[in-house]
């Protein structure tokens, strides 16, 4: 890196870009940490939409009167232009317009940034309490464009709908979580009673506007749903090429899927022999979960479990395989204050006063958790994963605000964290067969997902030969395919069928990441290393799968 680098033109645009989004949605300063964050939202309904375009055009023109002076220019140029791209073609086939599933939708980030805010001081339940009085305009504005979206005949599956409504209703329930936020604020030493007010009545206010969401989704929504659960290979397109930065043939894709699962699973088979001598891989996972060894009671317990492995991985990988920076080697691990089941990372804020932390959503009931299975997730969320992967963006100094802080492609992202899985069990640290095991069961749903998520949304034909895909034979195959339990595993399928495009980003990211590592290696001729590709792939911060392979063949 050279720190000299002084900003261009084209670092002034991105930072610019990078303004414009958070002025458009407020609340996203919170999600990337950036300091002193406002308190509102952004606007959801039609005019906001329309706004993000109108915004994305002009910024593009601004962009063509601009000449690259170096590579890092030439990178930022190449993603800026994707990315004003994937928003223009979004809105050209309404995407906005059924924007409603179980995961990342505005029915989810509406709540969601409340995870974020701080809590521990009267300033910040100020902050809390305004943000809650937001959120009934917040949520108006989001059903007045899904209303739109009635009118053009573009709406989202009726699976989707049922299932966000129900998330709506449980939030917005008398011990739900809206409401539960007084009981948080009158811990706080010397919290106001005026304050106190203020939080109980926005807060009802908010969980009323949630209650009024989950109404419409039911009575005016659902009717004007479609019955599909898939989005058709137009929409498919443009969404999957959004989440990786790259296009894909999506039918050389699906076939990819079918061989790699297929592949996965005779590893599977091969390690089940390691841990019992002529056991099926259903005989050794059951050998497995009844080892007390790799078996942790209560969610205390998994959080010192999680801190101790992230912990270890940092120093020792910091040692030997990477670099990584002083500042970025603290991760806090978390217990979620949702009962989703998913486990997730969130990036450190920008003057790193609020660490990387990785959150486990603990489901309903679940006490008990193997080790076996979730020690390759703390390495995809942590280091070498997530984690390692925000460090060096955060850290280089030649980067503009928006590519260190503001942008993210999944494929990009999520394949480095899978790749990043892979990686632990080439450098040792899945060499228990157990834990390997338990990689190797995440790599098979991660392939059996781009299968799944390919078929539904364009109607391939099933792999057992029956007709084409569809909901009751998706949840078959991921049943087969994973080891989650009910709730979860439909929680999941709901997921792959709402967020088209996203779930086939960790497999088929990963194995870009491995060719371009692959291509990497041998066009230097043993003069790199794999720290060499390592620190310089991740140096460019999160970019689109095309944009890091120009980069990295110059």
């Amino acid at each position: 890196m050279n720190s000299a680098r002084s900003a261009t033109a084209i670092d002034a645009l991105a930072n610019d870009w990078l303004d414009t989004l958070v002025s458009l949605n407020p609340s996203l300063g919170v999600f990337l940490g950036l300091p002193d964050p406002s308190t509102g939202y952004g606007d959801y309904s039609p005019s906001g939409n329309q706004a993000l375009v109108q915004a994305a055009t002009a910024a593009a023109a601004r962009l063509a009167t601009l000449t690259p002076i170096d590579a890092v220019d030439t990178v930022t140029a190449a993603e800026l232009s994707q990315t004003w791209k994937s928003i223009i073609e979004s809105a050209t086939i309404g995407r906005e317009l059924r924007d409603v599933n179980n995961i990342a939708s505005p029915v989810q980030s509406v709540r969601d940034v409340f995870d974020l805010m701080p809590d521990t001081t009267v300033s910040d339940w100020e902050d809390i309490s305004e943000r809650l009085s937001r959120v009934p305009a917040a949520l108006a504005g989001y059903t007045t464009t899904l209303r739109l979206g009635i009118t053009k005949n573009t709406t989202p599956a009726r699976r989707q709908i049922s299932f966000a409504a129900e998330q709506a209703a449980e939030w917005s329930a008398p011990k739900g979580f809206f409401r539960s936020l007084l009981t948080r604020a009158a811990s706080v030493h010397n919290i106001p009673a005026a304050l106190l007010k203020d939080i109980d009545r926005h807060s009802d206010q908010a969980a009323n506007a949630y209650a009024q969401l989950s109404d419409f989704f039911t009575t005016e929504l659902t009717p004007a749903g479609t019955e599909a659960d898939g989005v058709g290979r137009e929409h498919y397109t443009i969404a999957s090429h959004d989440f990786l930065g790259a296009k894909l043939d999506l039918d050389e894709t699906y076939e990819w899927g079918l061989e790699e699962l297929s592949h996965i699973i005779r590893e599977q088979h091969t390690v089940a022999e390691e841990i019992v001598s002529g056991a099926s891989l259903a005989e050794a996972i059951d050998h497995l979960n009844n080892d007390p060894s790799r078996i942790i009671h209560g969610t205390a317990a998994l959080r010192e479990w999680m801190q101790e492995m992230s912990d270890q991985a940092v120093a020792e990988l910091g040692e030997k395989h990477f670099t990584i920076p002083p500042e970025m080697r603290t991760l806090e691990c978390m217990i979620a204050p949702t009962q989703t089941g998913g486990i997730y990372y969130t990036r450190p804020s920008t003057d790193l006063s609020r660490p990387g932390r990785m959150w486990w959503s603990v489901a309903p009931g679940v006490t008990d958790f193997t080790t076996w299975r979730e020690l390759t997730t703390v390495y995809h969320e942590g280091v070498p994963g997530h984690h390692l992967q925000v460090a060096h963006s955060m850290m280089n100094s030649d980067l503009n605000n928006w590519r260190r802080d503001g942008h993210w492609v999944s494929g990009h992202g999520e394949g480095w964290a899978l790749y990043a899985e892979r990686l632990m069990a080439e450098l040792g640290y899945l060499d228990d067969p157990g834990d390997r095991l338990g990689m190797l069961g995440e790599q098979r749903m991660r392939a059996a997902r781009v299968v799944l998520d390919v078929g539904t949304h364009l109607g391939k034909k099933r792999p057992d030969g029956n007709g084409v895909w569809d909901y009751e034979y998706a949840l078959r195959f991921m049943r087969a395919n994973s080891n989650m339990d009910e709730e979860q595993l439909r929680f999941e399928v709901n997921r792959y069928l709402g967020w088209p495009g996203q779930a086939p980003s960790y497999s088929v990211g990963q194995r870009i990441w491995e060719q371009l590592r692959d291509d990497y290696l041998s066009s230097h001729g043993g003069t790199k290393t794999l720290r060499d590709f390592h620190s310089e792939a991740l140096s460019f911060g999160s970019i689109g799968i095309e944009t890091l392979r120009s980069a990295l063949s110059r």
